[in-house]
């Protein structure tokens, strides 16, 4: 199948010279919709690629699963009117998955790949998420003043666009697990994280997360679910953000440029 990231435009760029018409690459925007048992629950606005990734690591953080075995199929069935996309995807859970529970889990047909956004305290978060222990994880500062270029080396679909955020899984030696784009940030996170539910990778205690733009809320309890002890941002943190990895005990950092970072929590974890 084709390559559905990217779509070719022709765009009048204007600089030292007149008007020059030019081909452009602009990323791609579509919606998947997820079905479980073959009930609607989410249409969310996704970048193609990794379909099974991004549906497997949505249903994570939501809580509808706790890793691969409890998902007993997954398909994509024929869209009647694009019938080349993978724009549906169907989920049957295994006995004993966790499943919907709509009394906290938020309107899944609001919005997409939001996290617990039904989810009113931390509190409420902590009941599936306990706050991360102390366990002695000490990483070296050179380490993670390496990721940003690790991670723009990974970013394919953003050297064509220019258009897309990235979020990448790191070991604690700074080597790369899995990076994924998506013209939404949650989305690349539920890639990295659907990556390493499908291979059984999770907890993911040893790892890193780094995220292209801010980090909010929602990417603080995507990365908590996970158990990823060090959270990693190019940009600032919202207020709740750094309030949830604060109370959950996690290792937030932001504005990481060059050499240069703030860590808003979790200080323990980044050496002296």
């Amino acid at each position: 199948m084709r390559d559905r990231s990217s779509h070719r435009a022709r765009v009048l760029r204007y600089g030292d010279e007149a008007g020059v018409r030019v081909d452009d690459q602009l990323a791609a925007e579509e919606p998947m919709e997820i079905r479980i048992g073959g009930t609607p629950l989410t249409v969310m606005m996704r970048t193609p690629g990794h379909e099974r990734e991004l549906a497997l690591g949505f249903l994570f953080g939501e809580g509808i699963v706790r890793g691969a075995g409890d998902v007993a199929r997954m398909q994509v069935l024929p869209n009647g009117e694009h019938p080349d996309l993978e724009n549906v995807i169907d989920v049957d859970l295994a006995p004993g998955a966790p499943g919907v529970d709509r009394r906290w889990q938020r309107n899944f047909l609001a919005a997409s790949s939001c996290g617990l956004c039904g989810v009113s305290s931390i509190e409420a978060i902590h009941e599936s998420a306990p706050p991360l222990p102390d366990d002695g994880l000490v990483i070296d500062r050179e380490i993670i003043y390496g990721l940003d270029a690790r991670l723009r080396s990974e970013q394919a679909i953003f050297a064509r666009t220019g258009g897309l955020h990235a979020a990448g899984l790191f070991t604690l030696t700074g080597e790369p697990v899995a990076v994924r784009e998506d013209i939404g940030r949650h989305n690349a996170v539920d890639k990295v994280v659907g990556h390493a539910v499908e291979r059984q990778l999770i907890p993911l205690d040893r790892h890193i997360l780094m995220v292209s733009g801010r980090t909010s809320f929602e990417i603080v309890q995507k990365a908590l679910q996970a158990r990823i002890p060090v959270l990693v941002a190019v940009s600032a943190p919202s207020s709740l953000a750094r309030d949830l990895a604060q109370a959950s005990n996690q290792t937030l950092i932001g504005f990481l440029r060059g050499r240069s970072l703030n860590v808003y929590s979790g200080r323990q974890r980044i050496q002296a």
